[in-house]
């Protein structure tokens, strides 16, 4: 069993093999979204706020923090809006960047244990990235590939993956504190992408002894009824091994195929969460009715149960 455990100031999160499967929210993230771009380039941060708050809300239990935006002040930025985010929830936080500085700006001001995404294979980001990892006592996402680029063969992909889990040893990371990406392929360019995520997430777990996440999203990308497939795509890789994913927890079909994927594993005790979220209320007046009942059934004593058995 490998725990990765990451931290706010005052709450914990643990990822792992026997754990309830871990939302990472991605929604702080500029790409792709030019108004977001804009208004945190500014200095507004308004939407920031309203995406973490929201994210929470919906389920997540960490949030991705990105603020890759070209030519902007990527380190201040990123650093701002993690201060920002940690003062409106204690959720732990991932912070994602590509650029060094920006991550160690980020780490700086972090209160917890993050996880840093992330570590490629290429030498250089591993010389670069994992001391900054070991400095301030944060877990990485360790995505598989490196200098030739993303293998479409899964076995290149994790010999990648056990490339920089040995490379993080000699920085004296352990393997717990890696959470493999091993970079899930789009099913409508690759027919086998989905047979060849869950074999490679089992041979993580079981050879490496590491926790897993993926862009969750891409499994479906180019296809119509994305949620859809999502929601069939990581209730899937949950059976296989999976333990956490990054992905919008806004959209309900996704976090539906999640919470039953916990109910069925066996991590939701007793289908706690799963009753919590969607057990109907009592009609009104019927709740007051059944306590009636029970009342009048438990004082039949020695009679032979409920008016009703009696009266049979």
């Amino acid at each position: 069993m490998t725990d990765t455990v990451v931290s706010s100031a005052t709450k914990e999160v643990v990822i792992g093999f026997d754990r309830p499967f871990c939302v990472i929210g991605e929604r702080i993230n500029p790409t792709g979204r030019k108004l977001l771009a804009a208004e945190m380039a500014a200095g507004d941060y308004s939407r920031v706020k309203s995406d973490a708050l929201a994210q929470v809300a919906a389920g997540a239990h960490m949030l991705d923090v990105n603020a890759g935006i070209p030519l902007a002040d990527e380190p201040r930025i990123l650093a701002e809006s993690i201060q920002l985010v940690q003062s409106l929830t204690d959720t732990p936080l991932s912070i994602d960047s590509s650029i060094v500085a920006a991550l160690e700006a980020g780490l700086a001001v972090y209160k917890g244990k993050a996880l840093v995404n992330s570590v490629t294979g290429e030498e250089e980001r591993l010389e670069s990235v994992l001391p900054l990892v070991k400095k301030y006592g944060a877990a990485v996402v360790a995505i598989s590939n490196d200098e030739t680029g993303i293998s479409e063969d899964p076995d290149v992909r994790f010999e990648v993956a056990k490339k920089i889990v040995h490379r993080a040893a000699d920085f004296g990371i352990s393997h717990a504190d890696i959470v493999v990406d091993p970079l899930v392929m789009p099913i409508g360019a690759l027919g086998n992408a989905g047979k060849a995520a869950f074999s490679l997430i089992r041979r993580l777990r079981e050879e490496l002894k590491v926790n897993t996440t993926c862009g969750a999203s891409n499994i479906s990308f180019g296809l119509p009824n994305r949620h859809g497939l999502n929601q069939a795509f990581l209730s899937m890789a949950i059976g296989a091994g999976m333990t956490s994913a990054i992905m919008n927890p806004l959209h309900i079909e996704e976090m539906t195929g999640i919470w039953g994927a916990d109910v069925l594993m066996g991590t939701d005790a007793h289908c706690a969460h799963w009753i919590k979220r969607f057990r109907e209320p009592a009609a009104e007046g019927e709740a007051g009715a059944r306590g009636r009942r029970e009342r009048t059934g438990r004082r039949g004593g020695g009679g032979g149960g409920t008016p009703e058995a009696a009266n049979a």
